[in-house]
């Protein structure tokens, strides 16, 4: 039987353009989750498939990358499969497992795979690092301006307010002030240390 297997990253939308491919290509039943894609033990339905395919049946994905983020992984979960007797193929690159070729070659795409994604992750950081240089702020905007963080602070100090207190002072989450305070204590400690 052809069993497959569909993921989405949590920043993505659905798995339909996946399960759409499986579907055409004859696959009868699709394990399919929206998780990232780290380890098995985060993806129930992945571990759910490893544990009941059985000799005969064939796991089909559409690309290599939704089953595994690394080749060591990939490697681990094909050796899972064709422990349980199965056979493994992927739409998108063409590999079947059932030929000596096309082990090999499996091998090889997911090694190009895993280091396209270093090569996007390497990039990533570079770019980072420069809009940091250029001054950009990374992450997501404060709750509360510098001028009311400031005051916030201030107030927090004289031990009159709590943090929920000051959250619907500056219509504002608990956490918010929970942060705050944090980045407070952060800039302090180099001034401290700096000063002696």
């Amino acid at each position: 039987m052809l069993v497959g297997y569909a993921r989405v990253s949590t920043q993505e939308q659905e798995t339909h353009a996946q399960t759409d491919a499986l579907q055409a290509a004859g696959v009868g039943f699709i394990f399919s989750e929206k998780r990232s894609g780290g380890s098995t033990s985060k993806r129930p339905a992945l571990e759910e498939m490893l544990t009941k395919i059985g000799p005969g049946d064939t796991v089909v994905v559409y690309k290599l990358d939704r089953i595994a983020r690394s080749l060591k992984d990939l490697l681990i979960i094909i050796e899972r499969i064709e422990a349980a007797g199965a056979q493994f193929r992927s739409l998108t690159e063409h590999i079947d497992t059932r030929s000596p070729a096309g082990r090999m070659i499996f091998q090889i795409v997911g090694a190009f795979a895993e280091f396209e994604r270093e090569l996007i992750r390497e990039r990533t950081k570079v770019g980072m690092a420069a809009a940091a240089r250029r001054g950009v702020k990374m992450g997501r905007p404060t709750a509360m301006s510098e001028e009311d963080e400031a005051e916030a602070m201030r107030l927090w100090f004289t031990g009159q307010h709590t943090k929920s207190s000051l959250a619907r002072r500056y219509g504002t989450h608990i956490s918010s002030i929970k942060r705050a305070i944090k980045r407070y204590h952060a800039r302090i400690q180099p001034d401290l240390l700096n000063a002696a």
